[in-house]
């Protein structure tokens, strides 16, 4: 996998830099410390992937995404940074990002997120709240119609693991709460996509934005 690092700070650089030369399967192939840099090393480097930072001179990481998805269609992108809420979670996946991370993340998370992404899938941090895709909406028709949407189609049961899978709860910790097995969880969470037609985690929580939910 060829990873190319974009952060205005080169500790992060660094630091992001000695957690994946750990991994054999990485190579990096590359760093900027801006959007006009990046820009300019895409002219002769492709990556698999950009670990991008959200908050940067010149150009945001916002911007860059939108120009990169659009020009550089194979890329993929992972915004990296500690500005991972609300508004810009969600413009950063309207953009065109694969994963989100927060800068407080864990190594085991990042590569996670890399791998996922790396076979054509997409990422959210768990550490990033359901609540914070929706704290700006607020009109109560519309999440109430968005609610019923829902109950038409999910039974009770799949309506509980919903909410939990759109706050982050893990499998293990859905069976936990709910004092069912974890391949139980599995179940449901697959019957919950079918339903509603999703392919993904992130599909679903795209699906809850753009249905104007904000909270269950």
């Amino acid at each position: 996998m060829k990873i190319l690092i974009v952060d205005d700070h080169q500790i992060v650089r660094d630091g992001i830099s000695l957690l994946l030369m750990k991994n054999n399967d990485i190579e990096i192939v590359g760093e900027a410390s801006n959007g006009d840099e990046l820009l300019q090393m895409l002219k002769s480097i492709i990556p698999d992937i950009i670990i991008l930072d959200i908050s940067m001179p010149k150009i945001t990481g916002i911007e860059l995404t939108k120009i990169i998805t659009e020009k550089y269609p194979t890329i993929k992108i992972i915004i990296f940074s500690s500005h991972s809420q609300g508004e810009n979670v969600v413009a950063a996946i309207k953009a065109g990002a694969k994963g989100v991370l927060p800068k407080n993340t864990i190594r085991e998370e990042l590569m996670q997120a890399i791998n996922t992404v790396y076979n054509e899938g997409e990422f959210i941090s768990k550490y990033i709240p359901y609540s914070t895709f929706t704290n700006n909406i607020k009109n109560k028709k519309e999440k109430e119609e968005a609610i019923k949407k829902i109950e038409d189609v999910l039974t009770n049961r799949e309506i509980e693991i919903f909410k939990l899978i759109v706050n982050a709860k893990t499998n293990t910790e859905i069976a936990e709460k709910l004092f069912i097995s974890r391949r139980t969880v599995e179940k449901h969470k697959s019957n919950i996509l079918i339903k509603l037609r999703i392919d993904s985690i992130v599909e679903l929580v795209k699906f809850a934005i753009k249905n104007k939910i904000i909270e269950l």
